[in-house]
């Protein structure tokens, strides 16, 4: 199971990939088409071209996961659509991608970040 953490870089490609490729293929596209190291331990969103399902690629240092889900009824909600390849989004978008969530209704506080002049 690929488990999204905080710590985690959450990529979406923005364009459909077809449902039958594998782990080699999505590899690839994540190389070529995204200019993206696969082996960074990044998880890779992919959506179908009907949008009923999303695939999960992540590299773990021993090797790759892959997770799909497919959903029963509908499509996804909410997929990105802005002028790069992909788009990034925080771990917990990534994680409510996977539940189906619309990513755009919900808003965490933001991530810490130091103050300039304040240690």
């Amino acid at each position: 199971m690929i488990q999204i953490t905080s710590q985690m870089r959450v990529l979406v490609a923005i364009e459909p990939v077809d449902g039958r490729k594998g782990i080699d293929s999505l590899v690839r596209l994540c190389q070529e088409a995204l200019a993206e190291d696969p082996f960074s331990g990044c998880v890779f969103v992919f959506r179908s071209r009907s949008g009923t399902a999303i695939r999960f690629l992540s590299y773990d240092g021993q090797g790759y996961w892959l997770a799909q889900k497919r959903l029963s009824q509908g499509r996804f909600v909410w997929w990105p659509t802005c002028e790069g390849v992909a788009q990034t989004l925080e771990a917990y978008e990534g994680q409510l991608l996977l539940a189906a969530g619309d990513v755009s209704r919900i808003r965490a506080a933001p991530m810490w970040r130091r103050v300039n002049g304040v240690k």
